[in-house]
C-alpha cells in the first residue's frame, strides 16, 4: 500500500509541476513592454508546403529592449514570415527591409498594463484550479485505497502531505504571478 501512496504522491507532484510550467509558458507569451522572442511562440509559417514554427525557419534576436529581429535562413521567406506575423494578430507590426524583419515593441499604455495584469491573474487562477484538481484526484485515489483496506491513519497522513504540496505550489504560483505583475507595471 505504501508503494501505491508514493505513486499517487509522485503523480500529483508531476501534475502540479506541469500546471506551474504551463503558467510560466503562458505568462512568457504576455507582452510586458520589453521585447521577448517568446512573443512569437506559436506562430507558424508555410515553408515549401510544410507548416513550420517560426523558430525553425529563422533566427530570432532581441538587439535592444524595444526590438525583435527576425533573420530568416532564406531571403525568399521574408514575405511568408511577415504574413504569418500579421495573421497571428499579436498586435505587432513587422517591418521588412529586404534583409531582416524588425518588430518594434511600442510602450504599453496604463490601461493596457491593467488589462495585462487582469490576464496574468486569470492565468494564475487557471493554474490554481489545475492544482486543486490534482489535489482532488489524489484524494479520490486515496479514498479508493482506503476502501481497499488502507489504514485510516496512513490515508490521513498521505492526504495531509498532498495538502502541503498544494499549499507549496499555490505559493509558487503566487510568486510567479507577482513577478509578472511587477514586470508588466514597471514603466
Amino acid at each position: 500500500m505504501n508503494e501505491e501512496i508514493e505513486l499517487i504522491n509522485e503523480e500529483t507532484k508531476e501534475r502540479m509541476e506541469k500546471a506551474l510550467e504551463h503558467l510560466e509558458h503562458e505568462l512568457a507569451r504576455l507582452r510586458a513592454g520589453r521585447s521577448n522572442p517568446a512573443l512569437l511562440d506559436g506562430i507558424t509559417v508555410d515553408y515549401y508546403g510544410v507548416i513550420s514554427p517560426l523558430t525553425q525557419v529563422s533566427n530570432i534576436n532581441t538587439p535592444d529592449p524595444k526590438t525583435i529581429l527576425i533573420q530568416p535562413w532564406e531571403k525568399n521567406m521574408l514575405g511568408p514570415i511577415e504574413k504569418a506575423i500579421m495573421a497571428a494578430n499579436i498586435g505587432l507590426t513587422p517591418v521588412n527591409n529586404g534583409e531582416v524583419i524588425r518588430i518594434n515593441i511600442p510602450p504599453l499604455t496604463e490601461e493596457r498594463r491593467h488589462q495585462l495584469v487582469k490576464q496574468v491573474r486569470n492565468e494564475g487562477e487557471t493554474a490554481k484550479i489545475s492544482i486543486r484538481n490534482s489535489r482532488k484526484w489524489a484524494n479520490d485515489e486515496l479514498k479508493q485505497l482506503l476502501k481497499n483496506g488502507l489504514a485510516e491513519d496512513l490515508e490521513k497522513e498521505a492526504a495531509d502531505k498532498i495538502q502541503e504540496m498544494t499549499h507549496s505550489f499555490n505559493g509558487k504560483i503566487d510568486k510567479v504571478m507577482e513577478m509578472k505583475e511587477k514586470d508588466v507595471m514597471t514603466v
